[in-house]
């Protein structure tokens, strides 16, 4: 039990001490960046032409790389923090107590924002959604040949990624942390059995309607771009395919891919509700009737929605600026919505969540039965 016990709390102290590492690496780059070393991933680093995409856009390496040290030190402290040993009775021992305890999450979900919906832009959305087609760009001619993948991920995006994962590791150190602080399980959360809205009966309930936004918010986009690579000006004039097809050969295929892999997206959005979600199809050889492990949906699910609504933010950013023709509405509108779609996105994928967790190994509680749900139910 002795070993059981010290096993969990290993792994529950485990994105703490990552946490710990990432700032520390970062702390030493920045230092680096800020003595003269090459490879700042902001402002004059960023080969984006005009600085619109990144908020960090204005940053010089020389005294701007000396703020990414400090943001990275403060991330230490917080994590180090964070990972305090727990007491049996479920509270961390010495500042992580109390007072220091609280600040320390509040710090942490402060940083965790910052490097999960601040510094990333919508170019991390569109390496993901270009990867699998830039694998194979060398077999095509046209736009799609002439690119491939170190164009998607130049070292700025790639950047971007890395710190999506410190936010990521430093929240899922708060949430750890917090849970500890009020005397419930470390590895499940629970503090009593399921009730309320986690409860799986509600998440069953208000799963199906994140499913329904989520499915349905991002048909519009789609739309727009499949009428636009059949040469149909819907939301746009007929001057702004002309002048696109002439600027940028073969963009206009491009957005109907992006356009067919949300929609793809969307698809697998409804296994979220539906009973293929939860077992393998019978047509899927080697897989057939065994349980869909629930990280394999939850995790690519919400990191997904998180890249979904940041490049939303990133279209928000660029209406307020300006940027756009109001009359064009195609080309902006759609993707305004994205952070409602990345928002509906993640709850569905909390719900499944919630509707799939086992009995915790750890504290007992929790059922092992499931509510196998249907979007059209209810």
């Amino acid at each position: 039990m002795t070993a059981m016990t010290g096993r969990m709390t290993a792994i529950t102290r485990a994105p703490a001490l990552a946490a710990a590492v990432w700032s520390a690496v970062y702390l030493v780059l920045g230092a680096a960046w800020a003595l003269g070393v090459p490879g700042f991933p902001w402002g004059t680093g960023d080969p984006d032409p005009d600085g619109a995409l990144s908020l960090l856009a204005g940053l010089d390496p020389g005294p701007d790389a000396w703020w990414v040290a400090a943001f990275a030190a403060l991330a230490l402290a917080v994590s180090l923090t964070l990972a305090a040993t727990p007491r049996p009775g479920g509270r961390p021992d010495g500042l992580a107590g109390g007072w220091g305890g609280r600040v320390a999450v509040g710090f942490a979900w402060v940083l965790a924002a910052a490097l999960v919906l601040a510094i990333p832009d919508s170019r991390l959305m569109m390496g993901v959604a270009y990867t699998p087609l830039l694998v194979f760009s060398g077999f095509f001619d046209g736009p799609f040949g002439q690119v491939g993948l170190a164009d998607a991920w130049p070292w700025p995006v790639l950047n971007q990624l890395l710190c999506l994962l410190g936010g990521l590791l430093l929240a899922r150190a708060a949430v750890i942390h917090r849970r500890r602080a009020r005397a419930a399980c470390a590895a499940c959360g629970r503090d009593e059995e399921d009730s309320g809205w986690t409860s799986r009966e509600a998440a069953a309930r208000w799963g199906r309607r994140a499913v329904a936004v989520a499915v349905a918010t991002p048909l519009v986009y789609c739309l727009t771009r499949w009428a636009w690579v059949l040469g149909i000006p819907l939301g746009v004039s007929r001057e702004f395919l002309e002048e696109g097809a002439r600027d940028t050969p073969g963009i206009w295929l491009a957005g109907a891919y992006l356009a067919t892999f949300g929609a793809l997206g969307g698809l697998l959005t409804l296994g979220l509700v539906q009973r293929w979600g939860e077992v393998f199809p019978r047509w899927i050889p080697g897989l057939r009737g065994r349980r869909v492990p629930p990280p394999l949906a939850v995790v690519p699910a919400s990191f997904v929605a998180i890249i979904i609504t940041v490049a939303g933010l990133t279209y928000l950013r660029w209406t307020f600026a300006g940027r756009f023709s109001m009359a064009e509405w195609g080309a902006w509108l759609p993707e305004c919505f994205w952070p409602v779609w990345g928002a509906a996105l993640g709850a569905a994928a909390l719900a499944y969540h919630l509707r799939r967790r086992p009995a915790c190994r750890r504290c007992g509680r929790g059922s092992a039965a499931l509510v196998t749900t249907d979007v059209g139910a209810g």
